[in-house]
């Protein structure tokens, strides 16, 4: 072998290399991904059961049922007439409470409409929301930039992050 069929060997196995690592993280990325939804968006599209969601917007006022151990069931809404029943088993954040700002993660369970989270995110302060969340409610004109945090029926504040 020539030295310019060495060169050529050895810059085809690292391109072969890194086609490969490229194409690991994308099957690694592709298993991951976790899309957003609101109650809204649920009613319009419905998700398969089985299929990893991120699903945001308030807690239900008066929807927090405890049950036995640390299973919680509560609803979560975007402040329209849709709501999606969740269910949750674990400790959940101290901040965690009817009228706040939520997100969770997880799955629709077979054959029903309730939503099994392992996650659950609450807000961090008074006006913290997740973008996402912020900018649905905002476009649905139930938050509004400018005012304090509100009492239930009224518009409240929101600072999203980036």
């Amino acid at each position: 072998m020539t030295r310019k069929q060495k060169r050529l060997a050895v810059i085809a196995g690292g391109m072969g290399f890194i086609a490969a690592a490229v194409l690991l993280v994308m099957f690694a990325f592709s298993q991951s991904v976790a899309y957003f939804y609101m109650p809204a968006d649920l009613a319009k599209t419905p998700v398969a059961p089985e299929t990893r969601i991120r699903l945001g917007g308030l807690v239900g006022e008066g929807s927090v049922v405890r049950g036995t151990g640390s299973t919680v069931e509560f609803a979560v809404t975007d402040g329209s007439a849709n709501a999606v029943k969740v269910k949750y088993t674990g400790i959940l954040p101290d901040l965690f409470r009817e009228g706040q700002g939520v997100v969770t993660e997880g799955m629709f369970a077979s054959g029903t409409d309730v939503f099994v989270a392992d996650t659950v995110l609450a807000k961090h302060d008074e006006t913290y929301m997740p973008k996402d969340v912020a900018d649905r409610l905002k476009q649905q004109g139930l938050w509004k930039e400018g005012q304090g945090p509100a009492k239930e029926g009224q518009a409240q504040e929101v600072k999203a992050t980036q």
